[in-house]
């Protein structure tokens, strides 16, 4: 399913972390499953027909047709990212067509995104009037594994009081409307360790 089941979906892909428990290093680069985790990601927005996608962090490639922005001051965490790619008229593309009335927020290291991305956008096209369709793991929400109406986010970030460095997503999101999704089969899964990397890397090996 894609964005044209709905009225258009954008996106704000986050990779701009410091990649401390893998000992440092640009974790979006990381490859898996024989393309780097940014690739994946890319791949996954683009077949969804995502439109603007907005990339939060250090420039990984330029060639790609992505917005590229930084968090303020950089490393300051996700909520200063959302920020960042929502500033002003952020999230309109070039042609200045409408602002798409839903929005991917995702982080860069997840490397079964397509599969993530597949379903969330099959959520926002239900009948739903939640401000948002998020994924739990293990009864945690993943705020960075969920799709968001756009309007929603700039209504958060507008009524946001405190500093947007080192906030956490739960200060920001946690009070809007929001359809909680399970995650059965750990598609939300990320990667924060070494020992994460070798057990992604070994079971997507293993798919035929």
């Amino acid at each position: 399913m894609t964005a044209s089941r709905v009225s258009g979906i954008g996106a704000i892909l986050l990779v701009g972390g410091r990649s401390h428990r893998l000992g440092g290093g640009i974790k979006p680069l990381l490859e898996v499953g024989g393309s780097t985790l940014f690739a994946r990601s890319m791949d996954a927005l683009t077949d969804a027909g995502c439109a603007p996608i907005t990339v939060v962090g250090p420039v990984l490639d330029a060639a790609m047709p992505v917005r590229w922005v930084r968090e303020d001051p950089p490393f300051a965490g996700p909520v200063a990212g959302i920020a960042a790619a929502l500033a002003g008229d952020g999230a309109l593309p070039d042609d200045a067509s409408p602002e798409p009335e839903w929005m991917l927020l995702l982080a860069g290291d997840l490397p079964r995104v397509g599969l993530l991305v597949s379903r969330l956008v099959a959520a926002a096209a239900s009948a739903s009037g939640a401000d948002a369709h998020v994924f739990t793991a293990d009864g945690h929400p993943q705020w960075l594994a969920g799709i968001y109406r756009t309007a929603a986010l700039r209504a958060a970030l507008a009524a946001f009081t405190a500093e947007y460095a080192g906030a956490s997503c739960r200060a920001l999101l946690g009070d809007l409307a929001i359809s909680w999704l399970g995650d059965e089969d750990g598609i939300t899964a990320d990667i924060d360790t070494p020992a994460d990397l070798a057990r992604i890397r070994a079971e997507l090996e293993e798919k035929p």
